[in-house]
């Protein structure tokens, strides 16, 4: 890592530097404890430090501690949540309450719970209780520099991305420049990146893991690589569960280096996976042995989850799933009647869904949205047609490519399941879910100003960029006129 930041061009820093400035200024202009579930993610950060132990199981809306509630209620939190014309306060009255509140000296103990956070792994807020420690009894400064943090972990991501679109996409670095600096300035990146999320950390592995898997691909998988990219799936692992639906696709990449470089340098080259498989695997089996002894699931909650899909019939899972991103096929049934998933769910609420999915564009913003994403995939899909012997040459690497995207649209199509069509809560339709593929959507921008020609690229390129600083920009002003117009 240390090596890969040294090596980076000035571009990406000035990209990274975009990022970050990005996300601080989101971070800002969202209201305290106005990111998605973020009031449980600072209780996780709280029963660490104050506790000494991680969130027992408990129910979904867990009891906060009094001093955190203390503070959501002076910030009107349960009343401007889900409800686009309640705005936050604004006041000097409201104001004063609520220094008042914050300086209170209410305890910090909760009840042991962390809300929808409880069942996540430990590691983001782990990194999350430096900044919680370096403001203890301020909960405001607290959660401010904890946003911070994932301000800095936006930026990192978008240093990873580049570093990705250089291996990727070798010989347009003038493009690659341009589709690094369009995702730093990707709204709902920036959003997740002001707030308090273990989504940011997720975001990062997950572009860390595209950069190793394309060096190893144009490079070769050193023991070195094989050792970065175990160590980033454990990573990974113990930051999000989301993180699961990335592993089908780092074994495939494994299977297929493997075969690589045993044809090439005999059955040695079979350690450098060897490694890989075996940093991902043996602390999975370790924790699994100390559940079985303790008389617990395996894998924990996600023994409960395979045990579930297991319960389930496989074909009304796969319609489910396919529904969700695809056009209906003849004789599935009506998951999701009078709405077309791929453009009212994943393709309208990219364009730009925020706070407490509350916040969006008029209709027609969508529709004109639309029309440009158009042109941006037939330029991307003509350098593809144009570069075909090249395409035709990694195939191994784009199948992994194509291998990380369908397992994170299976993981979400399965759980999106449980959750809707079986416990009848609500489905995982939320586009942030989809944000540790960003390296592979600044791969298809690259690919679309290289579209253009040699003649337009410059053109499309600043296109491009203006038409990412102006989507950021109204998306802002859209979260500023709902909390404070």
């Amino acid at each position: 890592m240390r090596r890969t930041l040294a090596c980076a061009p000035r571009a990406a820093w000035i990209c990274a530097l975009v990022a970050l400035l990005n996300a601080v200024a989101w971070s800002i202009i969202t209201p305290p404890f106005q990111g998605k579930d973020e009031a449980d993610h600072f209780a996780y950060v709280e029963q660490i430090v104050e506790n000494g132990t991680l969130p027992a199981d408990g129910h979904e809306e867990g009891s906060y501690s009094p001093a955190e509630a203390l503070v959501l209620a002076g910030i009107h939190y349960y009343q401007v949540r889900f409800t686009p014309h309640a705005h936050t306060i604004a006041s000097d009255v409201e104001q004063r309450q609520l220094n008042a509140d914050d300086h209170a000296g209410a305890s910090r103990l909760g009840t042991g719970e962390a809300g929808v956070a409880t069942s996540q792994p430990p590691l983001y807020y782990a990194l999350q209780t430096i900044p919680y420690l370096l403001a203890r009894g301020n909960i405001l400064v607290q959660l401010q520099l904890m946003r911070l943090v994932s301000a800095l972990l936006g930026a990192l991501t978008v240093l990873l991305v580049f570093g990705f679109l250089r291996e990727a996409v070798p010989r347009a670095p003038w493009a690659a420049s341009v589709a690094a600096l369009c995702i730093a300035l990707q709204p709902l990146l920036g959003f997740m990146s002001g707030s308090v999320n273990p989504d940011t950390l997720l975001i990062t592995v997950s572009a860390a893991v595209f950069l190793c898997l394309a060096r190893a691909f144009r490079r070769g998988l050193t023991r070195r690589r094989a050792a970065t990219l175990g160590l980033l799936v454990l990573a990974g692992l113990l930051t999000k569960l989301n993180f699961v639906g990335l592993v089908p696709g780092v074994l495939l990449a494994l299977i297929l280096l493997g075969v690589r470089e045993a044809r090439t340098h005999g059955r040695l080259a079979l350690r450098a996976p060897a490694i890989t498989a075996a940093l991902m695997i043996v602390p999975v089996g370790l924790y699994a042995l100390r559940n079985a002894l303790s008389g617990r699931a395996a894998l924990g909650i996600v023994s409960h989850a395979l045990h579930s899909i297991a319960a389930q019939p496989a074909l009304d899972q796969l319609s489910y799933t396919w529904e969700m991103f695809l056009p209906r096929l003849p004789g599935m049934p009506h998951y999701f009647q009078g709405i077309s998933t791929f453009k009212d769910i994943w393709f309208d609420r990219s364009v730009g869904l925020y706070g407490w999915m509350d916040t969006t564009f008029p209709g027609w913003v969508d529709n004109v949205a639309l029309v440009l994403a158009g042109c941006t995939a037939v330029l991307c899909a003509r350098e593809l047609v144009r570069r075909r012997e090249t395409v035709r040459a990694r195939r191994p690497e784009l199948a992994t490519y194509a291998a990380l995207l369908l397992g994170v649209l299976a993981m979400l199509g399965l759980a999106s399941y449980h959750s809707d069509a079986i416990a009848h809560k609500d489905a995982l339709g939320e586009p942030r879910y989809l944000l540790p593929l960003l390296p592979l959507l600044a791969a298809a921008l690259a690919l679309a100003v290289r579209g253009a020609g040699r003649r337009w690229t410059p053109v499309a390129g600043a296109a491009l960029v203006v038409l990412f600083v102006g989507h950021d920009l109204f998306s802002q002003l859209q979260v500023i006129a709902r909390y404070y117009g």
